[in-house]
């Protein structure tokens, strides 16, 4: 990816898009710093990394009366913890996105007369910010029972994890009710296997999961999911990461 203008960048709440009431996205991770000098430094402080921490800070405009909007949604979320997504570019199938599970700390509304109102708000990590991929984008409904694409994510060595996070932005239908579940495998996904198993969601909100740190050798991840109920359809957006 070379040099862009920030036109499309994406932000995922646990069950709601709020990309078109944001103008603003940032992201922040930093590694405490530990000074370690000791009388043979050689004169020179000694760094160590200690705790580490992530932060998402997002503006934009202020809307409200329904859970996908951004006052429901935060209000809803406040305090809460949750899965967040954020795509610098955009959530097609493959996009960059940061992944991580973070607490809703502040939310912020209201401004001079005469201008657009306003909302800020920001969440800070619970766990890791992980760099990945969209592995479903928001704007497909299913209906059924299906796969995705595949991401070549590569092998997950032994300490690292995978990383998912599922938002389900809409749910529709008599009693509709989706299972998704992430798979690894080889490039034509042979013999698949289940590497996380999200609870089934039968309304709006989020679900984010990890792995155990176990080694595993697939170098391909992909999200699949099992949809029931009468004239089920759901959109959702998922995201997957390795750190």
């Amino acid at each position: 990816m070379g040099k862009f203008v920030l036109f499309d960048a994406r932000l995922f709440a646990p069950g709601a898009d709020l990309s078109g009431a944001s103008n603003k996205i940032e992201l922040t991770s930093e590694i405490e710093d530990k000074e370690t000098t000791n009388y043979r430094s050689n004169g020179w402080k000694e760094i160590i990394g200690g705790l580490g921490s992530a932060e998402i800070s997002g503006e934009g405009q202020w809307e409200a009366g329904d859970p996908s909007k951004v006052d429901d949604a935060s209000w809803s979320t406040l305090g809460g913890i949750g899965p967040y997504t954020v795509c610098p570019t955009d959530s097609v199938v493959g996009a960059l996105a940061y992944i991580t599970s973070g607490m809703r700390a502040d939310y912020t509304i209201g401004d001079a007369v005469g201008e657009i109102a306003p909302w800020t708000g920001t969440v800070k990590s619970s766990w890791p910010l992980v760099r990945g991929q969209i592995a479903h984008p928001p704007g497909l409904a299913r209906t059924t029972t299906g796969t995705g694409t595949a991401l070549q994510l590569g092998a997950i060595p032994a300490g690292k994890r995978l990383y998912a996070a599922l938002h389900v932005l809409s749910a529709a239908g008599t009693t509709p009710s989706i299972t998704a579940r992430i798979e690894s495998g080889d490039a034509a996904f042979a013999s698949p296997t289940t590497r996380l198993t999200f609870g089934a969601a039968t309304a709006p909100g989020g679900q984010i999961l990890r792995g155990d740190g176990t080694a595993v050798t697939d170098t391909h991840y992909r999200v699949a999911w099992t949809v029931t109920g009468t004239s089920p359809s759901f959109m959702f957006a998922v995201s997957l990461g390795i750190r």
